[in-house]
């Protein structure tokens, strides 16, 4: 059951105690609150079950999208990782900032920049070309979070990056004390690279919010490039 999922199932049986509390207080009929509650619970479970949880996800999503600055802070972390993968040559197959257009492009979650992962693939025979792959994807992983703390001054999205950055050093069986440290060298080169190109960021983050093709995305870049 994903998280999400979870988080509205707990709001719901704490909201369906509150009501049982404050209900003789404001004369309501304890009936009311606990039908709404149930049902909202009931809508949980057909959601977990039938759609993985994707319906809740695009729920939340749809509320939290009502402050500009939820908005603003997605454009700003796809733009990091879409900017830093160019820079790094790793191709972009496409990108989404809504949980309904992930939805429809058939995405997990909130979807998010798509990248050819085919090159993430460890290769025994090849032990330098593997750790540089590794430490590219790494820091395009770790690029939203840094466009964000550059923008921002802090982070709030980039669970999922870092949950993809640990699961590829387990696959490359990498010791788990290099987690920590793989990170913050990785949010470094990328807060590095998209401050060495912040034109080139600038002019994407407005075209990203226009739903500008990735090849036009392409082009914005390289008429930016290192300007």
């Amino acid at each position: 059951m994903q998280q999400t999922t979870l988080n509205v199932i707990a709001i719901g049986i704490f909201g369906m105690t509150l009501s049982a509390l404050l209900s003789p207080i404001f004369n309501i009929p304890p009936a009311i609150p606990a039908l709404a509650t149930f049902g909202i619970l009931g809508l949980a479970t057909v959601d977990t079950l039938s759609f993985q949880g994707k319906g809740t996800t695009v729920l939340l999503d749809w509320l939290a999208r009502r402050r500009s600055e939820y908005r603003d802070r997605i454009v700003h972390h796809e733009a990091g990782h879409f900017l830093v993968a160019y820079l790094l040559g790793i191709p972009i197959t496409g990108y989404t900032l809504t949980a309904w257009e992930a939805l429809k492009q058939e995405q997990p979650g909130l979807g998010g920049v798509q990248f050819d992962t085919q090159q993430l693939s460890p290769n025994p025979l090849a032990i330098g070309e593997m750790r540089l792959t590794l430490d590219r994807f790494c820091t395009v992983w770790m690029a939203g979070i840094a466009a964000e703390t550059l923008v921002y001054g802090e982070a709030e999205g980039g669970i999922d990056d870092c949950q993809k950055l640990k699961e590829a050093l387990t696959l490359f069986k990498r010791p788990a004390g290099e987690l920590t440290t793989k990170q913050r060298w990785a949010m470094l080169q990328a807060q590095t690279m998209l401050q060495d190109n912040w034109k080139a960021y600038e002019a994407l983050v407005k075209a990203m919010a226009e739903r500008t093709c990735v090849g036009d995305c392409y082009r914005l870049i390289q008429e930016h490039y290192h300007s």
